[in-house]
């Protein structure tokens, strides 16, 4: 039924500074503004920015900026830890990761990473809204995505039955890749 993500919004503190924050650390165009007075949805009196930016292959990420709300905080739901929510937008190369980890340490910004996730490699940083941002890189082999899928619903289940971690793909992180049996 779905044919893609049309766009994925967040708020943003300023709309401008996002703008130009995405330009330059992640090279995404700005393609489009809309700005109300009113929510065309809620019919609420509240005027907003809504700005578009291109994120490659038709993917779009958008923002809000809500000058009449209080002030952003981080903390959106206190008890979920900082690393859990988070936007991953995926990279070609390394070199790519890279020159951005550089670009964005340079200027101050804090990174996180490279993570070795063995089937992907990626970076970790927060925007000047405090979202935070992932960079990947692929890196599976198609034998590692044959593993994977082969258990993710036996994972799944047990996971929902036990509330641990199920080991069915410990190799992930563990070095173990290398030792294990070829699948048939």
């Amino acid at each position: 039924m779905i044919k893609r993500v049309h766009h994925v919004a967040y708020r943003c503190r300023d709309a401008k500074e996002t703008v130009e924050w995405y330009a330059k650390y992640l090279k995404m165009d700005f393609i489009l503004a809309i700005a109300e007075d009113e929510v065309p949805s809620t019919k609420e009196p509240d005027p907003y920015m809504h700005i578009f930016l291109d994120a490659g292959n038709g993917n779009v990420l958008a923002f809000f900026e809500l000058p009449t709300k209080e002030p952003m905080d981080r903390v959106v739901d206190a008890a979920t830890p900082s690393w859990t929510q988070h936007l991953a937008l995926e990279v070609d190369t390394m070199e790519e990761m890279l020159e951005t980890k550089a670009r964005l340490e340079a200027d101050g910004i804090k990174v996180i990473g490279p993570t070795d996730h063995t089937i992907f490699k990626s970076i970790y940083f927060f925007d000047p809204s405090g979202h935070r941002l992932e960079l990947a890189v692929n890196t599976a082999t198609p034998e590692m995505n044959h593993r994977l899928d082969e258990v993710k619903w036996e994972m799944l289940n047990e996971w929902a039955r036990t509330k641990k971690a199920p080991q069915h793909a410990r190799w992930m992180h563990d070095g173990s890749l290398n030792h294990t049996r070829a699948p048939q």
